[in-house]
């Protein structure tokens, strides 16, 4: 038999004394004769048998009882009790140092990165400890989130470098957040997209508060053991100096560092730079060489031309040099040059720098057609409010041509066509595609090309035509490809149904680095087939195609040092066209040379105006 357990004994001496009454034996006196039964004390019956309208207890003291029960669990559980609190502090400390040390590319990922002794925590740790309680666990706890804040900041700034070449702009960059997500719903999917999404804020949360806790953990820690952490300060900020002072290194990376504040610094320099950058690129998109050019005085050995310029996504240096896709890509484009050749055409190419990468699209396009170096998204808003001329509002200006746009990515409102100056733009809803996206892009680039013929190329007109077409097909994640059909087969597109549906998954190409190369490759091939296979069938003598790549792949693709070059070519059957640009040395043939001449993406507006007879009106601003 079982007498009254410890914590009915505990529960029996804080509860009311019981009325008077014979003795408690612990046995029941009442029932069948020889019958045995447990009985509770008449406190603890009352406990386990609550009246109806006993009161629910308070969240206090509810609160209370929860931690009663672990200081209880650890008394009875003390060795598993010891080993949680060292796993939990080791855990800390291998967060914040892993913080501290963490680096902002994924190339500097390496083991040797975190053998290091980071200041930041010598000087964090000698300073909690001559904190009072109250004050120290306030600024542990901000010393936690702001460390969990930089690593979010880290972790934007590799995911940034690695798809667009370049850190996270915490002044510019949080819309791009929504084209990110964007991009994954048309690549992976809406419910992927909401994940990563969801993904994506909760582990930022997490970290700040995660981080938070450790730091407080640490700081109570070293306030437990005074001495102890005063010595061990003091040891490892002389070791620290030492290192320092001595140049000490393992496997190249100096053993002593300021990771984590030189990182912020570096956060604070780049807003800095954004905000004084605004105001000296207002300044610079008020003044234009040919802002005050009249438009008789525009592009005069052009007039009776239609003049087709077209962007190839993701149409970079790599595509024609990089082991994996040259040859594919070589080939095609030497395949459209001799094809071009025997229909009488002939083409220009070189190089031009794209002022973004990987990504932005829209910086490249902008950059190219105003002279100016749109590299971020405040240039991009400052030069498409103003009134800056770009090379399409060029043609426009004169009134000898009709200016149209082809924009299969498009699927919003687009303001900036009137800045573009750009009478008519075909979205991806009005050129009466009825086939399937793939991926990313809304249709394949024979289809949009195809659509450009029937709608504005190919009819009657009273004045020629000057066009801006982009391609998308190319577009990462380069997953599934469309395929080149015969051109009479085309019709709404209802024909690339199976070409979507046996097409490579994009979930098995995002992350595979080469089979990423290999289908980039692919996607080139086909959007330069498509392009020069145009060109062939419907191109005239009065026919002028300028056609460039917008940016470089991404670093995955590219390489983490890839330049920024993008291949450019000029085509016509007139050979007065090409011979105005004969002193720009530039390749014969739809593949420039290795050692082309490059030249910044801004520079080609001034050149191409200067090329073609436009006399300069500069505007100051």
């Amino acid at each position: 038999m079982n007498g009254p357990s410890a914590a009915d004994v505990r529960q029996g001496a804080a509860d009311p004394a019981p009325s008077p009454g014979p003795p408690t034996t612990g046995f029941r006196t009442e029932g069948p004769p020889g019958a045995c039964q447990h009985a509770f004390p008449p406190a603890t019956a009352a406990r386990r048998r609550p009246a109806p309208d006993t009161p629910a207890p308070a969240a206090p003291e509810a609160l209370g009882a929860r931690l009663a029960h672990w200081r209880a669990w650890r008394t009875r559980h003390p060795r598993t009790a010891l080993v949680v609190r060292r796993a939990t502090t080791v855990l800390a400390a291998a967060l914040v140092l892993g913080a501290l040390l963490l680096p902002n590319t994924s190339a500097a990922l390496e083991p040797n990165r975190f053998a290091r002794i980071p200041a930041e925590a010598v000087i964090g740790a000698v300073l909690l400890l001559r904190l009072p309680r109250a004050a120290r666990l306030a600024a542990s706890a901000l010393f936690g989130t702001a460390l969990g804040a930089l690593t979010v900041l880290n972790l934007l700034d590799m995911g940034f470098t690695e798809y667009l070449g370049r850190g996270f702009n915490v002044v510019l960059d949080w819309g791009l957040l929504d084209d990110a997500q964007s991009y994954v719903a048309d690549s992976m999917g809406g419910a992927a997209a909401t994940w990563a999404a969801v993904g994506a804020v909760g582990l930022a949360l997490a970290l700040l508060v995660v981080t938070a806790l450790a730091a407080v953990r640490l700081g109570e820690l070293l306030a437990a053991h005074r001495e102890r952490a005063t010595r061990g300060a003091l040891t490892a900020a002389t070791v620290w100096m030492t290192c320092v002072a001595l140049g000490v290194q393992t496997f190249g990376t100096p053993i002593a560092t300021t990771n984590a504040s030189a990182l912020l610094q570096g956060q604070a320099h780049r807003v800095v730079d954004t905000l004084r950058d605004e105001a000296a690129f207002a300044k610079e998109a008020g003044s234009d060489r040919f802002g005050a050019t009249p438009g008789a005085q525009l592009l005069p050995d052009l007039r009776g031309k239609d003049v087709i310029f077209t962007f190839i996504e993701s149409y970079g240096r790599s595509a024609v040099e990089d082991p994996v896709t040259a040859p594919g890509v070589g080939r095609a484009l030497d395949t459209g040059t001799r094809a071009l050749e025997a229909a009488g055409f002939r083409a220009r190419s070189g190089w031009l720098t794209s002022a973004t990468f990987g990504g932005s699209s829209w910086l490249g396009h902008s950059t190219f057609m105003s002279g100016l170096w749109v590299d971020n998204q405040q240039r991009y808003r400052t030069v498409t409010a103003g009134d800056h001329l770009t090379l399409t509002k060029a043609f426009e200006k004169t009134g000898a041509w009709d200016t149209v746009g082809v924009m299969p990515g498009v699927q919003k409102a687009w303001p900036e066509a009137e800045w573009y100056g750009l009478d008519k733009v075909y979205d991806a809803f009005d050129v009466g595609y009825r086939g399937p996206k793939f991926s990313w892009s809304t249709m394949p680039d024979q289809y949009a090309l195809e659509a450009f013929q029937r709608l504005e190329h190919g009819r009657e007109r009273d004045r020629p035509l000057m066009a801006e077409v982009i391609l998308t097909s190319s577009h990462q994640p380069w997953a599934p490809i469309p395929r080149m059909v015969d051109w009479d087969e085309i019709g709404d597109g209802s024909v690339y149904e199976g070409i979507e549906a046996s097409g490579v998954e994009a979930a098995d190409v995002i992350a595979d680095s080469t089979r990423s190369k290999e289908e980039y490759g692919k996607s080139v091939e086909y959007s330069v087939t498509s392009l020069t296979q145009w060109l062939e069938r419907y191109g005239t003598d009065d026919t002028v195609l300028v056609f460039l790549g917008d940016h470089q792949p991404l670093a995955r693709v590219s390489g983490d040092r890839a330049s920024r070059d993008v291949p450019v070519s000029i085509v016509a059957r007139d050979p007065k066209v090409l011979d105005a640009v004969d002193d720009w040395n530039w390749t014969e043939g739809l593949e420039p040379a290795r050692d082309a001449p490059v030249w910044k993406m801004s520079a080609f507006r001034d050149r191409f105006l200067t090329a073609y007879g436009s006399v300069p009106h500069p505007t100051t601003g």
